[in-house]
């Protein structure tokens, strides 16, 4: 066997393997649906600090899940929810997140539309980098490059899943060559024997801005019906 054919062989099968580890990932930590309230701490430039509540539900996973969200404080945005479009209670209408929109920061937050969606295996491509140490856990690091068929703010992401328990824990987005953000998870627990990230953290590498996502009262596998993941459900408030 010539050195460029060991060489092919080589990377198909480090590509291979990072796309099992992902879609394992993915498996292990599946659930019919999920339901729990969270905190949102918004730090400026300055250490300023907002804050604001939410409630939120999802049905099925990975590309093939409904999900409400619905904020509770504070007042300025009261009332307002998402499913696949944004309902706005005082302008009575709704609008669709287009596609351009996903890179819009969501409601003042560092997170933007795109970095709250699930992420479906089928969406990229991925290559196992090696594998690091980090905060005192062994870890898979995992380049993840969106399909030329996928629209996406990021060239590529840079993923660290832990090797015990599979769950990724650290995230960094990069725009062509420089890294834009990092997304990295706090606090991890076991919740009804699935390990959850209950606090995560996601900083602005350009802004210097930060956003710190609490979870409370989390439950999986909670029956939902299907009706609250309507425009309707949303529009009566539900």
């Amino acid at each position: 066997m010539s050195k460029w054919l060991l060489l092919f062989v080589a990377g198909s099968l480090l590509a291979q393997d990072a796309r099992q580890i992902v879609e394992e990932s993915q498996k292990r930590h599946r659930s019919r649906s999920q339901q729990y309230e969270g905190v949102l701490e918004v730090y400026d430039a300055k250490g300023g600090k907002n804050e604001k509540r939410w409630q939120f539900a999802r049905i099925g996973s990975y590309g093939q899940s409904k999900s409400v969200l619905r904020f509770l404080a504070p007042p300025l945005v009261k009332g307002v929810a998402l499913l696949i479009w944004m309902w706005t209670p005082e302008l009575n209408r709704d609008r669709r997140i287009a596609l351009q929109d996903r890179s819009t920061r969501f409601f003042g937050t560092d997170f933007s539309f795109e970095d709250l969606e699930e992420r479906d295996v089928e969406q990229s491509d991925y290559k196992l980098l090696g594998e690091q140490t980090l905060n005192g856990q062994a870890c898979y690091q995992i380049e993840s490059v969106p399909k030329q068929s996928r629209t996406s703010q990021y060239s590529k992401t840079v993923v660290w899943v832990r090797k015990d328990i599979l769950l990724p824990v650290q995230f960094e987005m990069y725009v062509k060559t420089e890294l834009v953000k990092r997304m990295v998870h706090r606090r991890v627990e076991q919740v009804q024997n699935v390990w959850s990230t209950l606090e995560l953290e996601m900083s602005d590498l350009r802004k210097k801005t930060r956003t710190v996502m609490k979870t409370e009262k989390l439950k999986y596998d909670v029956t939902l019906p299907e009706e609250q993941f309507t425009l309707q459900a949303l529009r009566r408030g539900e």
